[in-house]
């Protein structure tokens, strides 16, 4: 296959560092991101290229419009054009409250690093693949993300995605003519360590909460990325992907 280049938001840790290596190894060039974790970029930038393939690391947050503009020049420059964008940077506020606790900061915040930013970030790489007829852009929501219900004390965060959701699934459509694939990949709740885990390291832990029995990995995240993004999968947009070993973040399990 022809080298193609995947430039993944917030990848220095946690899924996006796995997706990282997971589309490395499969021979992709990669461009790697991050806001603060520089060290942890520089690391994984190293362990890549060994892989055998170029990577780059590149510092830049996803929710101011400049830093944008200047992600994907860098890439283009360094590396050459993006064929592969997927969009795990995201701002999320793990305590729960109402919204009406939220300041307007917080709102703003957590918006255009969902929703907004993401959609700018697509609008830039669309005239590159466009010109070769081939691309794959993956969005990131939350599982049930599709259902559009109500999620109290997570209303901006859901609101974003589910904006997103919208957007995918319009994108694909407006796309797929220029053979660009736009699907949406819905983690269920992965925490801490496991989000960089393999499915055999977490095969033999319990938890109580997923339907499955065992908790989510990173591995699990990014293998449906990886196939998302082979040139077969052509065939394969406008979905939206809940990967949770059945996990409604929503509702509690009801167990038998």
């Amino acid at each position: 296959m022809d080298a193609k280049i995947a430039l993944i938001t917030g990848s220095a840790k946690g899924l996006g560092k796995r997706t990282a290596l997971a589309l490395a190894e499969q021979g992709y060039d990669i461009a790697l991101n991050y806001v603060h974790s520089e060290r942890e970029a520089r690391e994984l930038e190293m362990q890549i290229r060994q892989l055998g393939v170029r990577c780059i690391s590149v510092k830049g947050d996803i929710s101011k419009h400049d830093e944008i503009i200047m992600l994907v020049e860098t890439v283009q420059r360094e590396l050459g054009g993006i064929d592969i964008l997927v969009n795990n940077a995201g701002p999320f506020i793990r305590e729960r409250k109402l919204f009406s606790d939220y300041s307007w900061l917080e709102i703003l915040s957590l918006i255009e690093g969902n929703l907004t930013g993401t959609m700018l970030l697509d609008h830039l790489v669309l005239e590159g693949m466009r010109k070769k007829g081939w691309g794959r852009i993956i969005h990131f929501g939350f599982g049930h993300a599709a259902e559009s219900r109500a999620w109290p004390h997570r209303s901006v965060y859901a609101a974003a995605k589910t904006g997103l959701v919208s957007f995918t699934k319009t994108l694909a459509v407006e796309e797929a003519p220029h053979g660009i694939t736009v699907n949406m990949v819905c983690p269920g709740d992965i925490r801490g360590d496991n989000k960089e885990k393999s499915i055999a390291e977490v095969s033999g832990l319990q938890d109580g909460e997923t339907p499955r029995g065992r908790p989510g990995s990173g591995e699990d995240v990014a293998r449906v990325i990886a196939f998302l993004c082979q040139r077969d999968s052509d065939f394969i947009t406008g979905n939206i992907m809940d990967v949770s070993g059945g996990l409604d973040p929503i509702r509690p399990l009801i167990k038998p």
